[in-house]
């Protein structure tokens, strides 16, 4: 048995002996017995309300789920994360993207270098290119004003800033449409390119080592595509690039002064606060994105000061590994209640399934516990006439955390109303669903043949006693963006470690990624070496067929 074990925290056996008698808990009784459960089951913090309440879940519950983050060395672990120890161990990497939104003026020394200073160093520069081209000022090889920014890149290179730029597009900059392109299938880059014009569209190349795949053919194209306008002297003007490899971005055509890079204790789902949020720092302004970072900010100073007892992140961690690992739950739907956040639940995705969808614990040893579950959702009120027939209905509960902001950013009159009702009315009908007898006596009050009642009351029953989350803002603001996102990076951390995985690698990416670069050349054309099973090589074959029987096309 690994020492990783959870099995063998007594906090572990004591909520598996609590557990016995809270599997027949309902809800409804659970608010019926104690008229204070939302004030006692609420907290809030830097800007964020959030509403626990209609889980599963006593006082009881929370103090053994508190007694087993502090066997597992939650708070140890915290600290140690927060000053800047390896604690991604099979990489030797710190995990400092708390430091990236840390104000000026702190200091974090790490082998002779204040990392502090060296981040406001990129910032600074990042502001100032930003403001440069929201102002005009820089301008494309005809003299004319930027209108279109594209950002290339993938994973957390793509979906960090396409989602904090999609959010925050009320106080966005008016001029320039932000474009976000990942995918090496060229049907993505290819609708794009036709719908901006060279003049006046810049580039933004985001990638590490510039090397990665996806993000180098993408960009590649790019170029290409654009010299077929401007001359490879205009490249400086059209393409920066969010990278450390100097030799590469200038072999590409960048001007190495407008590289902008950061560090190796930076991973790509945790990127979106560094010189990968390029694109929203041109978007919203070098203010605005001091605002996101600051309101990050302050939800990391609640996380490492805060007792688990009313930290938001450790609640919102450990009410999922309840449900998780002792109610059974295979999945979680987000259901945010703001067309802003729309790209919200897919950047989840990542965050959470990347960081803890691991199968080993730090000794290497097989885990003994379910980990990270299914991360999926959709935009309210869409969700609600698409999937939440299966949150209400089905056969597996799924809980659901429904993300809401108070105050609307239009001023279209009673919208906001509705949306609101809708988001507290779904969290309260999974919470009470509805009886037999409510439902009888609901139809028969609409007069409804006996007979014909009953052959609907199965139909029209809802069990209820279905968990969820209600998290809400003020306003979708940058602050209380920066903030949300960081409530849920913590408790993606807070999870890992309970469970025992490094919540920052992401080995499982890589084998996709070797097998594709054998298939690929063998899809140009190399011969096929056999080395792939007989459903591979069947599919390979087929392709080839296909591909060598398309016409060529003019360039």
């Amino acid at each position: 048995m690994s020492a990783n074990d959870l099995r063998s925290s007594p906090a572990w056996t004591a909520l598996q002996r609590h557990f016995s008698d809270a599997r027949d808990w309902r809800l409804r009784d659970l608010f019926n017995a104690d008229s204070h459960r939302f004030q006692s089951f609420s907290e809030q913090a830097a800007g964020i309300f959030l509403d626990y309440s209609k889980n599963l879940v006593s006082r009881d519950t929370m103090d053994l789920l508190c007694t087993l983050a502090r066997e597992r060395g939650v708070e140890a672990r915290r600290e140690a994360m927060f000053s800047g120890e390896k604690i991604n161990h099979t990489e030797q990497r710190a995990v400092l993207h708390t430091l990236l939104r840390a104000p000026r003026g702190e200091q974090l020394m790490i082998d002779g270098q204040d990392l502090a200073a060296e981040v406001h160093q990129v910032l600074d520069r990042l502001g100032h290119f930003a403001e440069r081209v929201r102002s005009g000022a820089w301008t494309g090889y005809t003299g004319e004003q930027i209108t279109d920014v594209v950002n290339i890149g993938i994973g957390g290179s793509y979906l960090g800033p396409k989602m904090a730029c999609q959010a925050l597009r009320s106080v966005s900059h008016p001029r320039i449409a932000m474009h976000f392109v990942s995918n090496v299938d060229g049907h993505d880059l290819d609708a794009l390119l036709a719908r901006v014009k060279p003049e006046t569209t810049l580039f933004i190349v985001a990638s590490k080592t510039f090397t990665t795949q996806e993000t180098m053919m993408n960009a590649q194209s790019a170029r290409a595509w654009f010299l077929t306008h401007g001359e490879e002297k205009h490249l400086a003007q059209h393409f920066v690039a969010v990278s450390t490899n100097t030799k590469a971005v200038t072999e590409f055509g960048i001007d190495p002064a407008n590289m902008f890079g950061f560090w190796d204790w930076v991973g790509g789902r945790y990127s979106v606060w560094s010189a990968i949020g390029l694109p929203l720092a041109i978007a919203i302004g070098a203010d605005g994105f001091r605002e996101f970072l600051s309101g990050a900010h302050g939800m990391d100073q609640h996380f490492r000061s805060a007792p688990l007892e009313r930290n938001l992140p450790a609640i919102l961690a450990l009410v999922g590994i309840w449900n998780r690992n002792f109610l059974g739950s295979t999945s979680i739907s987000v259901a945010p209640y703001h067309q802003d956040l729309a790209s919200f639940p897919g950047y989840l995705e990542q965050l959470e399934m990347e960081s803890n969808g691991k199968g080993v614990d730090l000794d290497g040893a097989p885990v003994t516990v379910a980990t990270c579950p299914v991360i999926w959702g959709d935009t309210g009120t869409n969700g609600q006439h698409a999937y939440f027939q299966m949150l209400h209905q089905g056969t597996d509960p799924v809980p659901v955390d429904f993300i809401a902001a108070l105050q609307p950013s239009h001023a279209l009159p009673g919208h906001q109303e509705a949306l609101l009702a809708n988001c507290f009315a779904q969290s309260e009908a999974l919470m009470r669903g509805k009886t037999g007898d409510e439902v009888r006596a609901e139809l028969q009050a609409q007069g409804m043949a006996p007979d014909r009642i009953e052959a609907l009351v199965a139909h029209r029953t809802f069990p209820g006693n279905r968990p969820s989350n209600t998290l809400l803002l003020d306003a979708l603001t940058p602050a209380s963006l920066g903030a949300l996102i960081a409530l849920y990076e913590h408790k993606v951390f807070v999870q890992g470690v309970i469970w025992g995985v490094n919540s920052f690698d992401q080995w499982g990416v890589e084998l996709g990624k070797v097998l594709a670069k054998a298939i690929q050349h063998e899809l140009s054309g190399a011969p096929n070496a056999g080395a792939h099973d007989a459903s591979t090589n069947g599919l390979i074959a087929r392709a080839r067929q296909a591909l060598l029987a398309q016409p060529l096309t003019d360039a």
